[in-house]
């Protein structure tokens, strides 16, 4: 008897199913580029079994390496897989709805990972909701079909913020596109222009990455800046 062939993403579900490496790669999920020795830490291994760990994620085309003098960073290998490890992220809080799901997203890391958080180099959690809600309500963004595309009101919001409309390039995908957030169960933005949000927020120092961690804090500095644009999100 003939049986069909085992479906390809099986040896990704395995690679991922590891908890060393689901740790590695929720780290990798907030940085763009780290260290062998940044993702031991995070993980809680010796740089030996992290190089491991490495070897067989580079392999299974997961994670990419570059490399820059005699240094070697790490990082998701594309889009993709941020965005599929978000969606497992999203069953995986399939119980958001319980009491002990809302007890643990009130407390301690949980908490600040819901506030804000780096996704691939976006906003994400309460604050990246809000700002998709604002741009939206602000009509900064047209929905052409299956894309979105900035329009003057947009532009003009950009200005405001002091980032430059024209230095964003849009990809196959448009300039950004809705990503659903796993833990507001609602959608944040994620794209060029989302990108380049946070990365123009966090170098304004208007938002800033907490150490060790994907979480992101709005500044003093980045409450007023931000506070025309977020309002009470920013609470």
């Amino acid at each position: 008897m003939s049986r069909d062939p085992e479906p390809r993403f099986a040896r990704i579900a395995a690679m991922i199913a590891d908890p060393t490496r689901a740790r590695m790669l929720t780290h990798l999920l907030g940085s763009e580029h780290v260290t062998a020795g940044e993702l031991a830490r995070a993980a809680g291994i010796t740089p030996q079994t992290a190089s491991a760990h490495l070897s067989k994620l580079v392999d299974a085309a997961l994670v990419a390496i570059r490399s820059q003098g005699r240094h070697r960073y790490f990082r998701l290998a594309n889009g993709d897989i941020a965005h599929a490890l978000e969606a497992l992220s999203l069953v995986a809080e399939s119980d958001a709805s319980s009491t002990a799901a809302k007890d643990r997203w009130s407390t301690g890391a949980f908490r600040s990972l819901r506030e804000a958080r780096s996704c691939y180099g976006h906003l994400a959690g309460r604050l990246g909701v809000a700002l998709h809600d604002a741009l939206v309500e602000r009509r900064a963004l047209a929905h052409d079909g299956e894309a979105f595309r900035l329009t003057d009101e947009g532009r003009a919001t950009l200005h405001t913020l002091g980032l430059d409309a024209d230095t964003v390039k849009t990809s196959r995908r448009g300039i950004v596109y809705p990503c659903l957030d796993w833990s507001e169960r609602r959608d944040h933005f994620a794209g060029p222009l989302a990108v380049a949000l946070l990365s123009h927020f966090v170098d304004r120092r208007w938002l800033a990455r907490v150490a060790d961690s994907r979480a992101i804090e709005p500044t003093p500095i980045g409450r007023r800046a931000l506070a025309s644009l977020l309002g009470n999100a920013l609470r």
